[in-house]
């Protein structure tokens, strides 16, 4: 189990659900922010949706 470094709660990074956002949230945490598997499957999908919402410089 590790903690999510964004919210607290406790996830099993080997068991992640399957989703559009949770996999644009993955590549988010790895190629820009640098925190791969620190960040719960919720967090990493709702970066997801924020980022392309707002983070208009990431979206090319």
């Amino acid at each position: 189990m590790t903690t999510c470094s964004i919210c607290g709660s406790l996830f099993d990074e080997n068991s992640l659900p399957d989703s559009i956002f949770l996999e644009a949230g993955a590549w988010l945490a790895e190629e820009i922010w640098q925190d791969a598997g620190s960040i719960c499957p919720q967090c990493l999908e709702n970066r997801a949706r924020l980022a392309m919402m707002y983070a208009h410089d990431l979206n090319r």
